[in-house]
């Protein structure tokens, strides 16, 4: 039984509507600019960008946006390790000096990295079934809330929105790789799955019958629509847990690493 009395009161979390969603992406137009959680101007962000060679200079006639992302996808995989943190407003330059963040904050810092190369990002409002997160928790089932707000980054690139989980091909050329599919258990991440899988919210991609699921819509309530920033997505719809459960969570989840039981 997953609980609703960690998250926040007063939420109420319905798909598209008002200026910053849209359910049709029509509304969210993305941005390069810096937010609070996206500070990618700060200069620790700035010197880990010069670290893994990502041009910030868009124009360059050897500038590939999407072999720049991948790069930073995979120093972020192998650079910040997975942890548990509940602290999704947690700002990229403090998760590079503590080198490890949740799946959230971990593709928090990949939009950082778009955004200050000059791709415009934009995330997609996903709240996922608690129940999902039941084989990370064996144990802890009745304290996982009953909503999972997640930030799905997309990436303006050749004058169209490339999801994450399309940074790394088409999501029937990943679903068709060997050992394709996510369990949510194990070591591995969402982060670091959609590198060799097809991750699908919206149900029309299948894995071989003989692999785990690349379709995980069943497990998606709300759709909330397209945002600007997370920073927008958080202010309005709130983070997945309360204020004083992320107080008294943080300390023991934010060092535990992902995979952990």
């Amino acid at each position: 039984m997953t609980s609703s009395l960690l998250t926040p009161r007063g939420r109420v979390r319905s798909g598209g509507g008002g200026t910053a969603a849209d359910s049709g992406g029509g509304a969210a137009a993305g941005s390069t600019e810096p937010t609070a959680i996206l500070d990618w101007r700060h200069p620790s962000v700035s010197a880990l960008l010069r670290e893994i060679s990502v041009s910030l200079d868009g124009d360059s006639p050897a500038y590939d946006p999407v072999a720049t992302l991948r790069r930073a996808h995979r120093w972020i995989a192998g650079a910040v390790r997975p942890v548990y943190s509940v602290q999704d407003e947690r700002p990229v330059s403090e998760v590079l000096r503590r080198r490890r963040g949740s799946c959230s904050q971990r593709l928090a810092v990949l939009e950082s990295f778009a955004r200050a190369s000059g791709v415009a990002t934009r995330v997609r409002g996903l709240v996922v079934d608690g129940r999902y997160w039941y084989p990370r928790f064996p144990t802890l089932r009745r304290l996982v809330p009953d909503q999972v707000v997640l930030a799905w980054p997309e990436f303006a690139l050749d004058s169209a929105w490339l999801p994450v989980s399309e940074l790394f091909g088409g999501l029937d050329e990943l679903s068709a790789r060997p050992g394709g599919g996510f369990t949510n258990s194990g070591a591995e991440t969402l982060f670091d799955a959609v590198s060799r899988t097809a991750i699908d919210w919206d149900g029309t991609t299948a894995c071989p019958a003989d692999s785990a699921s690349c379709d995980l819509s069943a497990h998606l309530l709300t759709d909330l629509g397209h945002f600007d920033s997370r920073d927008e997505l958080f202010a309005r719809h709130g983070q997945t847990l309360c204020w004083t459960a992320r107080l008294v969570a943080e300390p023991v989840l934010g060092r535990r690493s992902a995979g952990a039981r």
